[in-house]
């Protein structure tokens, strides 16, 4: 056994035993395993050096390493737990594990809230909600008219802006969200609870349904 832990940290950057990742994640020693698999076939789809760049992040999500999308750079940005631009192996999993059905709620809303705090100042601004409303939408192929943006804009401060100071903490986004659960149904994937070697499609998370924008624009 130690000999094939130690053949697969040469393989893998920032390998970590699967029994530790399974004991800090939501994650089985078998998904984890599976899991391995699938980075070493991502990591190695442009450039073969057993690292997920971004690039290659964007060609498993879009099957186009060209395009870029705000939200998919934000998901890219909070997987790379060390800030060296690149995913390891133990990033990956740790942070897929978010995305799994059992993971703790307080989980999926501090990570929700961190991929709007776009300039990561511990607070969400209107800018900031304006730019992901309008990535969310465009990776949705849902035109939203410019009234309606700032109709969810001015809805969303109205409610979550609890301190009326211009911007959304996280205590206040904590509360936002309780109040709309909805608002994390797409921090969870189930298909994570059966994993097979397939890129999860991150492509479903920032679906925007029309009923969606009425709930945020009416509040019911």
């Amino acid at each position: 056994m130690g000999c094939a832990s130690s053949k697969r940290s040469k393989q893998l950057h920032g390998y970590e035993d699967p029994s530790v990742l399974a004991a800090e994640t939501p994650f089985t020693v078998n998904e984890v395993e599976s899991l391995e698999e699938l980075y070493k076939k991502l990591s190695n789809s442009i450039i073969a050096d057993g690292l997920i760049h971004k690039e290659e992040f964007h060609l498993a999500l879009f099957k186009n390493r060209n395009q870029r999308n705000l939200f998919a750079d934000r998901v890219f940005d909070l997987f790379d737990l060390k800030r060296n631009g690149v995913i390891e192996f133990g990033e990956f999993v740790r942070s897929l594990g978010i995305f799994h059905p059992n993971a703790p709620a307080a989980d999926k809303i501090a990570f929700a809230f961190k991929l709007y705090d776009l300039r990561q100042t511990g607070f969400i601004e209107r800018e900031e909600l304006k730019e992901m409303v309008l990535a969310l939408s465009h990776e949705s192929e849902l035109v939203l008219p410019e009234d309606i943006v700032e109709m969810i804009i001015d809805k969303t401060f109205s409610e979550a802006d609890t301190k009326g100071d211009g911007k959304i903490d996280l205590e206040e986004w904590k509360a936002f969200v309780s109040k709309y659960p909805s608002l994390l149904k797409n921090m969870t994937l189930p298909y994570l609870k059966d994993i097979s070697i397939a890129f999860p499609s991150f492509v479903d998370l920032p679906e925007i349904e029309e009923s969606d924008v009425s709930v945020s624009v009416n509040g019911d």
